[in-house]
């Protein structure tokens, strides 16, 4: 099934509806999409509670008797996985995009359109399997709707085209990652033992969990610099856990840093400060 993005317009923006789509019941129109440009080419990253809105931009052209208002006829980009006739999930935007006329002949008008895709992880992302290389798609609908029923009768008539592998965007899961040098103060020359944890954004629970065998970085900067170092690697265990020991030269602050893999965002934690005596 499809979600279909077609409602009564409310306030200038369009109201989305989820309905049930079969094969396009209406003649096919003679729309191109090109030019698309998810989250202007960065990864999208996502945690386990809030909505990330996406920035979209391609051009459309389309038909010049073929009119788009976004109450009930729409068109705009989405991002799905899997192939499109066989969809395993859909993400897709909760406005009407706005689009810009940048050229017009007899017959055809051509758009500068940008637009939003919102990526709520509790409602639309499942699984593992979400955070991986999207396709993009350009899509139209129409709905044509009598709910008069004085004369005992309504209609109801709705089509959907979709035109795939547009371009690409990576979903990634956000990471947390916690860094703490013990003891504090300490003396110089001693041993200090920097501890933290790298989580992952797990969509199936809606919470954070370990991130085990990840290479992350441990950085020092000292006091007075602006610039980290690169101390060791380490090597995340068991529930993501960080655990490593260094000797105290000076006063300043120890990090850890996460490079992100193909799955997973990058992240660094916050400095901890450690006074050596």
């Amino acid at each position: 099934m499809r979600k279909f993005a077609i409602g009564a317009a409310v306030s200038g923006a369009l109201a989305l509806s989820a309905l049930a789509v079969p094969t396009a019941s209406a003649a096919t129109p003679d729309l191109t999409f090109s030019g698309v440009v998810v989250n202007g080419g960065k990864a999208i990253v996502v945690g386990t509670t809030s909505t990330v809105t996406v920035p979209v931009t391609y051009t459309m052209t389309r038909p010049a008797d073929l009119v788009i208002d976004y109450d009930t006829t729409a068109a705009g980009i989405l991002l799905y996985r899997g192939s499109l006739s066989d969809i395993d999930n859909e993400l897709g935007g909760d406005a009407a995009p706005t689009c810009t006329t940048t050229a017009t002949t007899d017959t055809t008008v051509t758009e500068a359109c940008t637009g939003t895709i919102a990526v709520d992880p509790y409602n639309y992302l499942y699984e593992a399997a979400d955070a991986t290389t999207w396709k993009a798609a350009g899509y139209y609908g129409h709905i044509e709707q009598d709910n008069d029923d004085s004369d005992g009768h309504i209609s109801l008539d709705y089509g959907y085209d979709m035109w795939g592998n547009l371009g690409t965007a990576q979903i990634k899961r956000a990471a947390k990652l916690t860094a703490n040098a013990t003891p504090e103060p300490v003396v110089k020359g001693k041993t200090l033992t920097v501890t933290g944890t790298l989580t992952r954004a797990n969509w199936e629970t809606s919470k954070y969990s370990g991130y085990t065998s990840q290479s992350v970085a441990l950085q020092f900067r000292a006091k007075g610099s602006d610039t980290y170092t690169t101390v060791k690697t380490v090597t995340s265990g068991t529930a993501g856990a960080l655990k490593t020991t260094v000797k105290a030269s000076a006063d300043g602050y120890y990090r850890y840093k996460f490079a992100g893999t193909t799955t997973t965002g990058a992240k660094t934690a916050a400095g901890d400060f450690v006074d050596v005596k």
